[in-house]
């Protein structure tokens, strides 16, 4: 890395391979797992514990992001040390609905394995780069640490110390990458902005998964017909509001930034604020799920927190994303959030369906303003993008 502060980034492009989007296949299936695990328990615990598990799968799959992105995965025995991680973390996920019950262990031990699996392969496929050695081996210790806790939390019985094992756990696997910096990594910008693009599409993808699952024991009346159509714009939209403009414009900041600057950029930008992103369409995916159970009926206060609040909080992503990348805030965004935060108390007492139509309406409102109030940055924006 030897350009100076101000000066920018030789880029060393990359491409996203079929083993890691044969990896991704493995964190659609954990996501959905998660989905799972928040729909049998749709408490306030129960919610609270599918971020906690969803934060520590994010982390493991945010890792095997950075040595695809900085070395090649798919070189030798490295190839066989991924897909050793991948079973792992299938194991990590089919744990997963039962992370705090029965399976406690088993999801400790296997998450503990694709960790340890990944500072393997990281000795494997780096023993021609020191830099990124020394990078993983600051790393490795919370790494450990934050797994080794989670298999310790599987042998207790359900309780406080358990619940504070795992906050423990979490909190180490968050602020380990704050701690240890990001010295020594060498990033391809353009495979590190589409692999987190991916993610956020895989994402969506197990929205509507959970929106199919919700109507697959319905009669598909005219009416149900017409709710599906309208849960499948609302994600839609979520889909709109990140790769129409933001996804665009964040990879050529990206891109573009000083060599001093691009690793902290991507461990904030993507690793950190695409989470709140996730998280938040992965609880939307549980409020479209629960919706179509009784479209008459109204919604618990954890579904429509869920629902409402799972948006609120892809926006609020969006709106980090944005601060991070450009310095500035987005305030229409900002105005949606507050708006879909203030109709959760409407999906309490409202039926089901209204609750669906107004989220929708939300959304659509907010997608229109932007393409009509920013039509002509938005067009050179993205025929730029093509040239």
């Amino acid at each position: 890395m030897g350009a100076g502060p101000g000066a920018e980034a030789e880029v060393d492009e990359r491409r996203v391979t079929p083993l890691e989007l044969f990896f991704d296949l493995v964190f659609v299936f954990a996501l959905t797992q998660v989905t799972s695990l928040m729909a049998e328990d749709p408490t306030w615990l129960g919610l609270l514990r599918g971020m906690a598990v969803l934060t520590v799968l994010w982390w493991a799959w945010v890792a095997y992001v950075w040595i695809g992105t900085t070395t090649d995965a798919e070189d030798g025995v490295a190839r066989f040390v991924l897909l050793a991680a991948m079973a792992a973390m299938f194991v990590t996920a089919l744990a997963a609905p039962a992370a705090f019950g029965r399976y406690g262990v088993l999801f400790g031990v296997s998450y503990f394995v694709v960790r340890l699996l990944h500072i393997v392969m990281f000795r494997v496929v780096g023993r021609s780069m020191p830099e990124v050695g020394a990078a993983v081996a600051r790393l490795a210790p919370g790494l450990l640490a934050g797994s080794a806790l989670i298999v310790v939390a599987g042998f207790l019985e359900a309780g406080w110390p358990r619940g504070v094992l795992w906050a423990l756990a979490v909190v180490i696997d968050v602020g380990s990458p704050l701690v240890t910096g990001t010295e020594g990594w060498h990033l391809s910008p353009g495979h590190f902005a589409e692999r987190h693009g991916l993610v956020i599409i895989i994402a969506l993808g197990e929205s509507l998964v959970a929106l199919g699952v919700g109507v697959a024991s319905e009669e598909l009346t005219p009416r149900i017909v017409v709710a599906v159509v309208v849960g499948f714009v609302a994600v839609a939209c979520l889909w709109w509001l990140y790769f129409d403009v933001v996804a665009i414009a964040a990879e050529r900041r990206f891109t573009t930034a000083p060599v001093a600057e691009r690793n902290d950029l991507a461990r904030d930008s993507y690793n950190y604020f695409h989470l709140p992103m996730v998280a938040g369409i992965v609880l939307m995916a549980l409020g479209l799920k629960k919706v179509f159970a009784g479209l008459d009926v109204a919604l618990k206060p954890t579904i429509a927190t869920a629902l409402f609040g799972g948006v609120a909080l892809y926006l609020l992503g969006h709106l980090l994303f944005r601060r991070r990348n450009m310095g500035t805030w987005n305030v229409q965004r900002a105005v949606a959030m507050v708006v879909l935060l203030a109709l959760i108390p409407v999906g309490v007492v409202a039926p089901a369906w209204v609750s669906l139509v107004l989220l929708t309406s939300v959304l659509i409102a907010l997608v229109t303003y932007e393409a009509l109030h920013f039509a002509a940055g938005r067009r050179v924006l993205r025929d730029s993008a093509h040239d």
